[in-house]
């Protein structure tokens, strides 16, 4: 039988599996992961994040909320999940084994991604759909609904081709970003100067928010928390791509251009068109922004550019679950393990509403669970391990490697991360929205992020660490 290495595609074999990448797989240097990080960021839901800010902030609240959110949720999360998979080439859920041990990253995988797949690749999907829905709306002038079949139907065709990309690899991701990324960079800037010459900046200030609660302070804090949830969901993937970049810098970097710099610039867009013409839905304005030819050519990109959103991640969490897997996935081949990757996506777009018209409250779950998630990780490589990993280990078996546990959990890390999710459903209460008295000052995913770090640092020195597992000593 063939090892996973000998028996993955030609192009890098570590691309497709959860080995450790040498230096001649990893492909990405800076400009190519920023192009990566740019086509990822600048996707539909960039403009349906700064919509949704709409309904809570004007303009001034909405930039400065969106620049101070994404920029701690994007540095953290590149601290924690870029760094350790730049530096050592690892699999970020298998670098996850030094943390929650090998059983407990298995139960963590195979809960957490298939949820985060099924939503965000759903929510791109139906983004993509009523994008060719609204442009043929627009040219035929018909009026389908925006949740109906055809609707669902386009969705799935966008699902599909997905899937054909990511069939060939992150080759072809880098590829087609190398193409999508700076059209998107130009299209965003095309369209905030169109709303600018429409819409002067002295409109664009007076504009009220579109369904403000009508508390100033709890507005701008759930603005700023809109920003954070969209910084901290990057955790999820970000570091399975880091792995394939030639060096930490290059790991880390990028980050900033694409996922905080292009996203709060695409996110300014989606807010100021949003304000001015009444609608969070990208697909919706674009049209009345941009009149009938450029307005339908920005729907078509838009559309094609959210391919590139759905393949990145899906490569990097089936990176995850072949680890958790094991030798049954391996045995799959990787167009069928790819396919039963988008499943849950292709099962959630036949309701099309449901995630898509409560994305604000899609984003405050994702951020409930990812917030803490990415504190104990913070914490435990930089704090805990000082930054050194033992590779070996981390794919040796529970009980012979060095970083074992319980049963190969460690129940302390999820204790925190638990305390870390409670601590932000008591700030902000993700099915209702409603919001504590503290939740103005402090966010909620803050406070996540940090009671999950300090329990984890003080549950491992205190018991992990004199019970000898772990590695830590």
């Amino acid at each position: 039988m063939s090892t996973p290495r000998q028996a993955a595609p030609v192009e890098g074999d570590a691309a497709f599996t959860g080995l450790p990448t040498l230096r001649g797989e990893r492909i990405w240097g800076f400009w190519s992961f920023t192009s990566v990080n740019v086509g990822l960021a600048i996707a539909t839901w960039a403009f349906l994040t700064g919509g949704t800010v709409a309904l809570f902030a004007g303009a001034r609240t909405a930039i400065a909320a969106g620049v101070i959110g994404n920029l701690i949720g994007v540095v953290l999360v590149a601290l924690a999940s870029c760094l350790p998979s730049g530096k050592y080439g690892v699999e970020q859920y298998t670098g996850l084994r030094g943390v929650f041990g090998l059983n407990g990253v298995r139960a963590l995988v195979l809960v957490l991604f298939p949820l985060a797949a099924a939503g965000w690749n759903a929510i791109l999907a139906v983004m993509c759909g009523r994008a060719i829905v609204n442009v043929i709306n627009a040219v035929a002038g018909t009026a389908f609904d925006p949740n109906g079949g055809l609707v669902i139907a386009m969705a799935l065709v966008a699902i599909v081709a997905s899937w054909l990309v990511l069939v060939k690899g992150p080759v072809s991701i880098e590829w087609i970003n190398k193409i999508v990324a700076p059209l998107l960079a130009v299209m965003s800037v095309a369209m905030l100067v169109l709303i600018l010459v429409q819409h002067p900046w002295g409109e664009l200030a007076a504009a009220p928010p579109l369904q403000p609660f009508g508390d100033p302070g709890l507005d701008w804090m759930i603005a700023i928390e809109i920003g954070l949830g969209t910084g901290f969901s990057w955790w999820t993937i970000m570091g399975n791509l880091a792995r394939l970049t030639t060096t930490q810098r290059v790991a880390f970097w990028p980050n900033l251009i694409g996922l905080f710099l292009a996203s709060v610039v695409a996110s300014m867009v989606g807010t100021f068109a949003a304000l001015v013409l009444g609608d969070a839905d990208p697909t919706v304005w674009m049209v009345p922004l941009g009149g009938a030819v450029l307005g339908v050519l920005a729907l078509l990109f838009v559309g094609f550019a959210n391919l590139t959103s759905m393949v990145g991640q899906t490569y990097s969490g089936s990176l995850a679950v072949l680890r958790a897997i094991g030798r049954p996935a391996h045995r799959l081949p990787w167009s069928v393990l790819a396919a039963l990757l988008f499943a849950p996506a292709a099962a959630v777009v036949f309701w099309p509403g449901v995630l898509y018209d409560n994305f604000f409250k899609f984003i405050a779950w994702v951020s409930l669970v990812l917030a803490p998630l990415c504190g104990v990780h913070l914490v435990d490589f930089f704090l805990l391990r000082r930054r050194t990993l033992h590779v070996r280990g981390l794919y040796e078996a529970e009980g012979v490697s060095r970083y074992s546990y319980w049963r190969g959990v460690n129940p302390f890390a999820f204790v925190a991360v638990g305390a870390g999710a409670l601590t932000y459903y008591l700030l902000l209460n993700p099915l209702t929205y409603e919001a504590s008295s503290l939740f103005r000052y402090t966010s909620a995913s803050v406070p996540a992020f940090l009671v999950a770090g300090v329990l984890h640092y003080a549950f491992t020195r205190l018991v992990v660490v004199p019970a000898g597992k772990g590695g830590y000593r």
